[in-house]
């Protein structure tokens, strides 16, 4: 028989490692900081007269975000639905059970790269840029970081379905159109509105920062009560912020369980 290890001592070794390593990663972070200068002008007095600020929100502020959180809801849905669509073609095409040019495959997965290499922040000040101030560019920046990201998602699930529906139909002289709609699209769909309620989530969030750069929504009440040091009125919109992303992730968190 083999002899039985010392767990303890294992584990109190375990412990020793795991706590030296947070000891270099504390000491690795403070020396960072000092040589870069980060934290060299912070004052603790700012600090808690904005949460002392913050801690007493002003209520009568409330009525006037209303408006501002329906529209980051709507252009977060928006941008998504959008985006969504747009991404099942062009998801079909980069798929290497679907099209066998290997040539046209690459060529889409390097286009749709560079696509999803652009962060929102900067899609929102491109489209504030060519359309305006807005809502509409706060979508379209939405839409074409939504476009990105499910079209990653939704390729990669294609290549993963059954590829028995698939033979099954090219054997009975089905086409490509048949194919997908009644060979793929059953496969994937659930995991399409997954992906879908996945997406409208981060944008859900996201939607709320694009206001700092003139895309509407929320977040550009946020940033004025910030430059104005209305820092009660400031904690109303957090508040507000706070509670639809809490309602969001609860009912998406439902829908993606029974879709599993």
């Amino acid at each position: 028989m083999m002899p039985e290890l010392p767990k303890r001592s294992f584990l109190k070794e375990w412990h020793v490692i795991g706590f030296s390593l947070f000891l270099v990663f504390v000491i690795l972070i403070l020396m960072s900081g000092k040589s870069t200068g980060v934290g060299q002008d912070f004052s603790w007095d700012q600090f808690s007269d904005l949460w002392i600020k913050m801690s007493k929100p002003d209520w009568s502020y409330l009525p006037s975000v209303m408006k501002p959180i329906e529209q980051t809801v709507q252009m977060a849905l928006a941008g998504t639905l959008l985006g969504g669509v747009a991404a099942v073609p062009v998801s079909l095409l980069a798929a290497k059970n679907i099209v066998k040019n290997a040539f046209v495959r690459g060529l889409v997965r390097f286009l749709m790269n560079l696509t999803r290499s652009l962060p929102e922040m900067l899609l929102a000040a491109l489209f504030v840029a060519v359309v305006g101030i807005g809502a509409f560019s706060g979508m379209c920046a939405l839409a074409v970081f939504s476009f990105g990201m499910m079209f990653k998602l939704l390729y990669e699930a294609i290549e993963t379905i059954d590829e028995g529906p698939i033979e099954a139909l090219k054997a009975a002289g089905a086409n490509s159109f048949q194919i997908i709609v009644y060979a793929v699209v059953p496969q994937v769909f659930n995991q399409f509105l997954s992906f879908f309620l996945y997406t409208l989530e981060i944008n859900i969030r996201a939607s709320t920062v694009l206001g700092y750069l003139g895309a509407g929504g929320i977040g550009l009440y946020l940033n004025t009560t910030l430059e104005l040091f209305r820092y009660d009125r400031t904690s109303i919109v957090i508040l507000a912020i706070l509670a639809v992303v809490i309602v969001v992730d609860v009912i998406s968190n439902q829908l993606r369980e029974r879709l599993a």
